[in-house]
């Protein structure tokens, strides 16, 4: 079942490194007691409810542009 979430998951964030990222952000979240986003089924572990907001469509992430530094005056 994990290897199907994980491939799930990668069809909506395709860059290995950034979902990784975004499974463990979000598995703290859920061990601090964030909600999660879809029902979870009672033998889920966090990290299978994490894959599967992802593949889900109920997370996502932004890329930022990085700032130029000022010039100094």
């Amino acid at each position: 079942m994990k290897q199907e979430l994980v491939q799930s998951a990668l069809k909506q964030i395709e860059n290995p490194q950034i979902l990784i990222n975004m499974v463990s952000l979000r598995v703290r979240q859920l061990g601090q007691g964030f909600r999660p986003l879809i029902p979870v089924a009672p033998r889920m572990t966090f990290m299978d409810v994490a894959l599967k907001e992802i593949a889900e469509g109920k997370l996502s992430y932004e890329e930022l542009e990085p700032e130029e530094p000022e010039p100094k005056v």
